[in-house]
């Protein structure tokens, strides 16, 4: 039978284990900026492109959609 791989974090110290789920919690996530302009120039252009693409009665329907829910919140 295999022991269990985890053997040492449950003799792990009850402070030490608050600290490092803490750690891991609040760690902050570094973003690759290159990423980040790539995809913020995807964004710019995907509204607009989207736009010209879609019929004037399309977007109509849209709005009319997005209005009515947004109404809808307010009345319930």
């Amino acid at each position: 039978m295999q022991e269990r791989l985890s053997k040492e974090k449950l003799s792990e110290d009850l402070n030490a284990t608050a600290f490092r789920i803490v750690k891991q919690a609040t760690s902050e996530h570094v973003k690759n900026p290159a990423a980040v302009a790539l995809g913020r120039l995807g964004g710019l252009k995907g509204g607009k492109a989207r736009a010209e693409k879609l019929s004037a009665k399309r977007r109509k329907e849209i709005a009319q959609k997005a209005a009515k829910v947004r109404w809808n919140k307010f009345i319930q």
